[in-house]
């Protein structure tokens, strides 16, 4: 596992962003783990965290790419970190945009936040974490309708592997097959369990042999396939 990927992932529990326990999840699911990226609030979180975002993006669809959009709300600043943390690493201005909820009368016009979508653009998407793929459900025909773009995939945070309320595929695998664009993820739950099992984080163990035991069974009954 390459060492950003290791560093995000015990940068997540540092947050407690990632937490450990018991949990309910909004599908009524009771997860042994949970994610909140709501959780990052300083700027020097935003900073590092800007910066993950940035090399799992290069890694996956390089520098090539004109605009990363967030979608509203916790896109936006998602989108703002990066942008900024790509060019800091990589030399490379890339826009940022991101979707309003409601459409803008006056002053700056319309539904788009940052940067207006320009024909030809190449476009990743950039999310949280995406757990039944309805922002994208929601904010692809927008972004496909403000002009001819290229979306070339789009990255999360944290692929939790898990299957869909309707299907056996995880969120990310579906959203591969209902748009035709790659998902992927900084890091898998996978990931997360191999570097932390038995391992000290913060100064303490946050996957013990119950722990990890826990998180077997929750994928026995709810993993993706």
């Amino acid at each position: 596992m390459e060492q950003y990927k290791q560093e995000f992932i015990e940068f997540m529990v540092e947050c407690e962003v990632l937490k450990f326990g018991e949990f309910t999840l909004k599908s009524g699911r009771k997860s042994p783990f949970f994610m909140n990226a709501g959780a990052y609030v300083t700027g020097s979180q935003l900073a590092r965290l800007g910066e993950y975002y940035a090399r799992a993006i290069y890694e996956h669809y390089g520098a090539d790419f004109d605009v990363l959009f967030g979608p509203a709300y916790k896109g936006i600043p998602l989108s703002v970190a990066t942008s900024i943390a790509f060019s800091r690493l990589y030399g490379k201005e890339i826009r940022y945009c991101s979707n309003r909820k409601e459409a803008k009368d006056h002053g700056d016009t319309g539904i788009l936040l940052g940067s207006k979508l320009k024909d030809g653009d190449r476009v990743v998407m950039i999310e949280d974490v995406t757990t039944s793929g309805k922002s994208i459900q929601e904010t692809f025909p927008i972004v496909k309708g403000q002009a001819d773009v290229e979306i070339l995939g789009l990255m999360v945070s944290l692929n939790r592997m898990e299957r869909g309320l309707d299907t056996q595929k995880s969120a990310l695998e579906e959203i591969r097959e209902k748009y035709g664009f790659p998902a992927q993820a900084i890091v898998s739950m996978a990931d997360v369990v191999e570097h932390l099992y038995n391992r000290p984080c913060q100064g303490k163990i946050v996957i013990d042999d119950a722990m990890k035991a826990a998180i077997d069974q929750y994928y026995e009954q709810y993993g993706a396939q």
